[in-house]
């Protein structure tokens, strides 16, 4: 059985990204799933956070068997710009990666990393084979972070992996420059759950009282999104409502959306329950002002969109968007933006919506998964830790 040893960037819990889907795919596996740590300041920002400076001394969640969760411990901040604060992280983290590795019986496990932090933990923690999946460009967040610093880390994380994945063409681009064993894998769908969205679901009842048309949005409310975009499309179109299903960040400003009576916020809701309200809308929205970040990106929701059938409506980032110009609408500017909505109330023909459906087949997270162990098993042996 192969053991793997996961260290990602988002908890498991609330909200399934592609470390969640990736590695509950990997067959015939024992894998330990680290999520995050948060710094000890974090309760200062957010009172919440205060119970998760424990979290780690706590019970590992087995999610399904072979499968188990645990929180690693607190960091110091500011890693992202000092280096030497990210190797004392590291090697802090190491140990406690090493404790639950002994406690599972690991010895040599494939590790697995999300972070380009993790460049100062690798060589504390035995391994039998080393894979980044850079899935964002992380020196282009901003914030508490020296961006050169941070590329060097990932620079350096890169060099030391036997295979490296990555979710942009922009990303892998420059990682090969690094290491040749790179591949890019865009991010992928839950087919089987948004291909649901396609047929009548009940109504949600936060979405009763909408009339229609509706055009939605599902993820992450960020800075990198084109809200002006939304803002004009409402101004001239009080007609038309907006629905917006996701978390806002910190830092956000949305008050001029929020006072246009056509803009519904309903918050984060269950993943299992996305299909029910995106088979009410008329179209769903995939909106990235131009940028770094924007460019390297793989939005999961557009994938979940495609997997609906129902039409899209984007910008031209993330780059990848552009393949599947002929089966959705794009728009450059805010007065495209309003002309493609009205030509996706009018995209009804069902042999289109039978197109999407099946780019959302071919992006599902099988087929994403099966890729990534095609390309490892043909690189390295899987098999490891007996």
């Amino acid at each position: 059985m192969k053991q793997i040893v996961c260290l990602a960037t988002s908890p498991w819990h609330p909200i399934p990204t592609r470390k969640q889907q990736v590695m509950s795919r990997i067959p015939d596996a024992e894998i330990l799933y680290f999520d995050p740590s948060v710094t000890y300041l974090a309760p200062l920002k957010d009172p919440n956070a205060k119970a998760k400076l424990k979290a780690y001394q706590e019970p590992g969640e087995e999610i399904k068997p072979g499968l188990t969760v645990y929180a690693l411990p607190p960091v110091l901040p500011f890693f992202n710009k000092f280096r030497w604060i990210n190797r004392l992280n590291q090697k802090r983290m190491a140990r406690y990666v090493r404790k639950r590795m002994k406690e599972h019986g690991f010895e040599k496990p494939l590790l697995w990393v999300y972070s380009p932090v993790t460049a100062d933990l690798v060589d504390h923690v035995p391994h039998s084979a080393l894979v980044y999946d850079c899935v964002d460009r992380h020196s282009a967040y901003g914030g508490l972070m020296n961006p050169q610093l941070v590329d060097q880390m990932e620079a350096d994380l890169a060099q030391k992996c036997q295979q490296v994945f990555a979710t942009a063409k922009g990303l892998a681009e420059r990682l090969e420059q690094i290491n040749p064993h790179t591949a890019f894998i865009p991010n992928g769908a839950n087919f089987e759950r948004f291909v649901q969205a396609a047929e009548p679901q009940p109504c949600p009842e936060d979405l009763e009282q909408v009339p229609k048309p509706i055009f939605g949005f599902v993820g992450a409310l960020q800075a990198c999104i084109e809200y002006g975009y939304l803002e004009y499309a409402a101004q001239v179109h009080p007609d038309w409502r907006f629905v917006f299903i996701g978390r806002e960040n910190p830092g956000v400003d949305l008050s001029r959306l929020r006072a246009m009576e056509n803009c519904h916020f309903l918050g984060l809701k269950p993943n299992e329950q996305l299909p029910r309200y995106i088979a009410r809308f008329d179209a769903c929205l995939n909106l990235f002002a131009s940028g770094d970040l924007s460019k390297d990106v793989s939005p999961l929701k557009f994938y979940e969109y495609l997997a609906t059938g129902k039409p899209i409506v984007s910008t031209p980032q993330p780059d990848q968007v552009l393949q599947y110009a002929l089966m959705i609408h794009i728009a450059h500017t805010r007065e495209e933006f309003v002309a493609c909505c009205q030509a996706a109330l009018e995209d009804t023909d069902p042999a289109r919506q039978q197109a999407r459906i099946q780019a959302g087949r071919e992006s599902s997270w099988d087929a994403r998964v099966q890729e990534m162990l095609e390309i490892l098993n043909g690189e390295l042996t899987m098999d490891n830790g007996q």
